[in-house]
């Protein structure tokens, strides 16, 4: 049996409870009601099984971008300093959550805020990548781009990047494990994945601001972030 869409079955529902009151009490008015009733809490059933609320809502897909709200929290002091400013930026390839292989130099005329961060689906991770997806025409009005890296793998991203709608790179920095991490020294070798740090790079591939957060769940200062660029675009 086709089922019925989610529209059209309210639609009908709604002129039953139309027409109802016009039925006159009997027999056939209490099996039309009870039929109505069996049907909608067949629809109920099915929904549930299937993951969606009675009023169409997936309501796996909402457990699944809220995980990090219950997830372990991270804590700890930094264990690395990172690059300094004024030098080079060192060049760099890893694939993105569509395995397009994306190198650093594939943005020189632009500002590039690289955001290395610990781990996909944890709590200070999604509040900080959620927080730059909200601010990107910010982002962009500083002709700047915005670049995620962990050390999770692109299927992960893909997967978090979907539940938590995000748009700019998430780039796998999973083989050989951390590496761009090291080269930028921000890898955190007693965990295996990176510090929470900022490098904003600008259009001729230098490193103008460099910073690590000096405790892991700590997220930067968005507004300083944005006078940085400010300056940097002066």
């Amino acid at each position: 049996m086709t089922a019925i869409p989610n529209d059209r079955m309210a639609e009908l529902s709604q002129r039953f409870t139309e027409l109802e009151p016009e039925l006159k009490d009997s027999s056939e008015k209490e099996a039309l009601s009870i039929l109505h009733g069996m049907i909608q809490e067949s629809r109920r059933e099915m929904l549930a099984w299937t993951g969606q609320n009675y009023s169409g809502q997936d309501q796996s897909f909402e457990k699944i971008a809220n995980l990090y709200k219950s997830a372990p929290g991270m804590e700890g002091p930094a264990e690395n300093e990172g690059l300094p400013v004024g030098i080079p930026a060192p060049d760099f390839t890893l694939p993105d959550a569509d395995g397009n292989q994306v190198s650093l130099s594939d943005f020189r005329g632009k500002n590039v805020v690289l955001v290395f961060y610990p781990l996909d689906w944890s709590p200070a991770c999604s509040d900080q990548l959620s927080l730059y997806q909200s601010e990107l025409p910010d982002f962009e009005k500083q002709d700047a781009v915005v670049i995620g890296i962990s050390v999770d793998s692109l299927y992960s991203h893909g997967a978090w990047s979907l539940v938590r709608g995000i748009t700019f790179p998430l780039l796998a920095d999973f083989h050989p494990n951390g590496e761009v991490s090291k080269m930028y020294r921000v890898m955190r070798k007693t965990e295996g994945f990176s510090e929470r740090a900022l490098y904003i790079i600008d259009k001729g591939g230098n490193i103008r601001f460099s910073h690590v957060s000096p405790l892991i769940h700590h997220i930067p200062d968005i507004y300083e972030l944005f006078e940085q660029l400010e300056e940097i675009n002066q």
